[in-house]
């Protein structure tokens, strides 16, 4: 267990370092949204009742921050041990494919959860968003974080080079974080776009953790939690597979 911890804490150190850019600035930019968004649509948007707009959306705020951030923090770790060639004192140790994957995937989850409390506590300064169940926003973060983590890694294994993976993160996960609900609930799109709202794994994972806010979701959070779990383990599984055979690591 040696190596993993080492692993995990290089990890942890990396993006530790460099707090000002990978903690402070998703801070910084998901306040910004908030103002925004709350300033102009607070008197035109109404999507719970006795919920105002303004803190609807801080749930789905902190909960994107979390994934882009997740995603961010193995992705770019691991495309530059690639691209550095430095992947390869990782892949002659001797620890094991699960040890690597916990150790990106814990590492990930970490950075996110540090994002959410720190975008969470700063909303706090301007609007009041109480929690009414800690448990079903932890166990959402939590898996949410894991998923874009196992995300980052197939998306970091799959490319060659920087502009790859900033195709896979500005075309597929930046278009499902926007298009997941954070800043909407999707009983007031017109059929077609709801329907195709529920095939997005991102709004299971944001319409869970907002109901651990407001006891209030567009589907049950029991529900949720099974399909965010499922793509869990479904992205785990393809990311251990990728790192077993050495698909595109081993030249």
């Amino acid at each position: 267990m040696t190596g993993f911890y080492t692993l995990l804490h290089k990890e942890l150190l990396r993006f530790w370092k460099v707090g000002l850019q990978s903690l402070f600035a998703p801070m910084v930019a998901t306040l910004l949204y908030l103002l925004i968004f709350s300033h102009v649509l607070e008197e035109h948007v109404h999507a719970y009742p006795n919920v105002a707009y303004s803190v609807f959306l801080i749930p789905g705020l902190v909960m994107m921050a979390m994934l882009q951030n997740a995603f961010a923090n193995s992705a770019s770790s691991l495309i530059q041990s690639k691209v550095s060639g430095s992947i390869v004192f990782v892949l002659l140790s001797p620890l094991s494919y699960m040890e690597i994957f916990m150790a990106y995937v814990l590492a990930s989850i970490v950075r996110g959860l540090l994002v959410g409390a720190g975008v969470y506590i700063v909303t706090l300064i301007f609007f009041e968003a109480p929690i009414q169940s800690f448990l079903w926003v932890f166990i959402f973060a939590l898996m949410g974080n894991g998923l874009l983590g196992a995300l980052g890694i197939i998306a970091a294994i799959w490319a060659d080079k920087f502009d790859q993976l900033a195709a896979f993160q500005n075309f597929i996960i930046l278009p499902l974080t926007f298009l997941s609900g954070v800043f909407y609930t999707i009983h007031s799109l017109p059929p077609f776009w709801e329907n195709l709202s529920h095939y997005n794994p991102f709004f299971y994972v944001i319409d869970g953790f907002r109901y651990g806010f407001f006891g209030v979701s567009d589907i049950s959070p029991y529900f949720s939690l099974i399909i965010v779990t499922a793509c869990f383990l479904a992205s785990s599984w393809i990311t251990l597979q990728m790192l077993k055979t050495g698909y595109k690591l081993r030249n």
